[in-house]
């Protein structure tokens, strides 16, 4: 660690002996284009594995942090100032040339620390002008060559649409109307590396490939959310009955929950959360398909019951009630001591056998009373809800 200074070689390259500024350039000779191109690349490799030394073979995290930092403002700065050099060589190809490939290099050593050494960084400082541009520059390129890779494949085309105008939207808000930060930076170039990993598979599945990975990284651009959410309804509406809708949102429901979520990552900060949104969308239509499913089971006022339902219903009671929230209700029964019995698997043996729901003619008495140990948080706020309207009721009589 005591190598002192090791980007002295590439600073005074860039800051002096390219700079047109302090000095007359003058190479021609291929071959000494030749070799300052070669030490630049040896010099590269130097400060690259002088960084992951400086991550390896420190134990203090204070000192790792302050070194990475000032690795990375400094190859800022020599970029910066590379680019500035090439903005002034007028008609010079051979300089040109030199300066592309320690811009690329440059460009390099800054990609290694944003990937691998983000922790180490201060992800809410400011992004500088110039290093914004070539990032710009960069990610623009590299979604044309995305767009490439999903050519041909249908089920990519409107959320990829969408990613990308998002991301050029965001890139080229005025300087007067959003100041850039670091962290903003890193994810759009993370998404891009994931994009790139991407292997598109033709499918008509409800989520894309490319919609597991937004969902995973936190996609939370509106145009986007509504367009899955739309997406998801249309295919639940191709069924008729509510039942039937039920069972397909509820799946969605499930497939969503399962995808991994990247920690603490998000598109826009400004906004709320994706997986807090496409929650709170399946609450609602969960909410609205049960309405139905109630209101098509208990008829309203003055709405003659068919025959063939009384028939069925002297048999066995039949509940809107899902087995999960009539589970909740007998146990709680059973706490209070509304009914007497020697046991809860009594209590559950001799009511369950007259039960049954839209769903579920025959329902089995132990698995009722095992799902009443492991309630989920809407079969909860149904039943309150429930037993509340029954108290309304009951206060009206």
């Amino acid at each position: 660690m005591c190598e002192g200074y090791v980007l002295e070689w590439l600073d005074t390259l860039v800051t002096v002996t390219l700079n047109p500024v302090k000095t007359k350039i003058n190479i021609a000779i291929a071959d000494d284009i030749a070799k300052i191109q070669n030490q630049v690349i040896v010099q590269k490799d130097k400060v690259q594995s002088a960084i992951k030394s400086t991550v390896f073979t420190l134990d203090d995290e204070a000192k790792i942090k302050c070194l990475i930092k000032k690795y990375h403002s400094s190859l800022i700065t020599l970029l910066d100032q590379a680019l500035e050099d090439l903005a002034l060589i007028a008609d010079n190809g051979p300089i040109k040339q030199v300066l592309s490939t320690i811009v690329s290099c440059l460009d390099e050593l800054l990609t290694l620390i944003e990937h691998r050494f983000t922790s180490y960084l201060s992800v809410e400082e400011r992004v500088p002008a110039t290093y914004l541009d070539v990032v710009k520059r960069e990610i623009t390129k590299r979604l044309t060559l995305i767009a490439k890779k999903l050519r041909g494949h249908e089920a990519y085309q409107l959320s990829f649409t969408i990613l990308r105008q998002a991301l050029e939207k965001f890139l080229n808000q005025p300087p007067d109307k959003h100041t850039y930060i670091f962290q903003e930076i890193l994810y759009i170039k993370d998404l891009c590396l994931e994009l790139e990993r991407l292997e598109p598979v033709d499918s008509n599945a409800a989520y894309s490939k490319l919609d597991e990975l937004l969902i995973s990284m936190n996609f939370n651009s509106k145009t986007y959310i509504y367009t899955l959410t739309q997406k998801l309804a249309f295919t639940i509406n191709e069924l008729e009955l509510p039942g039937e809708k039920m069972d397909r949102l509820l799946f969605y429901l499930k497939l969503f929950k399962q995808y991994h979520k990247k920690p603490e990552v998000i598109f826009n900060r400004k906004d709320a959360d994706l997986h807090k949104q496409v929650s709170n969308w399946f609450t609602q239509e969960v909410f609205y398909l049960e309405k139905q499913i109630h209101y098509s089971i208990v008829p309203l006022k003055g709405v003659a019951i068919p025959k063939e339902t009384v028939k069925k219903e002297k048999a066995k009671l039949l509940s809107v009630l899902s087995v999960d929230q009539m589970a909740l209700i007998l146990r709680a029964a059973d706490d209070l001591k509304i009914v007497m019995a020697r046991s809860l698997n009594s209590v559950f043996k001799n009511i369950v056998p007259y039960l049954s729901t839209p769903y579920q003619e025959n329902i089995s008495y132990d698995s009722m009373r095992s799902k009443s140990y492991s309630a989920e948080t809407r079969d909860k706020e149904i039943v309150v809800e429930m037993l509340q309207q029954m108290i309304k009721r009951i206060n009206e009589y």
